[in-house]
């Protein structure tokens, strides 16, 4: 009778530990649903003045700043095709602040082109994006070639012999080269599929200890 006991109170343990993942997985779904929606709001804004605003993630932006085309970083990305090429990346000052920004993609052969740096400094329109802490699971960046595969901040500083603003303006317009990149609200989104797996597995658990139960009580 006692291991009936210990078994019922360890199978009710685990389903009461599957809805908590389930009941949490629904409060990140309803946390991303709003973080979707003022991503979505902020991105259909008109640009403002970068000086004259609070920095956010997501703001939409224009500005002029003094572009550095001599410590400018080929970062590996594919485009939205697929093909593989480099994102470029430039320091940028923008009064008194040290920005990176992002300006878009090329394909391989176009690396050091002069014609890839033709940009309006006086005239940027851009979306600023926190920077996000780069994957473990990427090659390290070899940094004589210019040849980079995350924006590490101590490889950026050594780089440059600068510091940053945590935010990267990725430059919006019709550039044809680079290519900037299309910034949208499509974040990964998949706590739905979460909560249906855990509530499943909690009721097919509860499930089959009924059955059990009826058959051996």
């Amino acid at each position: 009778m006692k291991n009936k006991l210990l078994f019922s109170v360890f199978v009710y343990f685990i389903i009461l530990i599957l809805l908590s993942l389930g009941f949490w997985q629904i409060y990140r779904l309803n946390w991303k649903l709003e973080l979707i929606e003022q991503i979505e709001n902020s991105l259909k804004n008109d640009p403002v003045e970068l000086s004259n605003v609070e920095k956010k993630n997501y703001l939409r932006i224009k500005t002029s700043g003094d572009i550095d085309f001599d410590k400018q970083i080929y970062l590996y990305n594919l485009n939205d095709a697929g093909i593989p090429g480099f994102e470029v990346v430039n320091p940028i000052k923008i009064g008194d602040v040290n920005y990176l920004m992002n300006r878009g993609w090329i394909p391989f052969e176009k690396k050091d082109l002069p014609e890839i740096n033709l940009v309006d400094q006086n005239k940027i329109v851009g979306t600023l994006m926190l920077q996000t802490k780069p994957s473990t699971f990427k090659p390290e960046n070899d940094i004589e070639k210019n040849y980079w595969f995350t924006l590490n901040r101590e490889d950026i500083s050594k780089f440059t012999g600068r510091n940053f603003s945590e935010y990267v303006i990725y430059l919006n317009g019709d550039y044809k080269i680079p290519k900037p990149r299309v910034i949208t609200a499509k974040i990964s989104n998949n706590h739905k599929k979460y909560a249906i797996t855990w509530f499943s597995m909690a009721i097919s658990i509860l499930l089959i200890y009924l059955y059990f139960r009826k058959k051996n009580y």
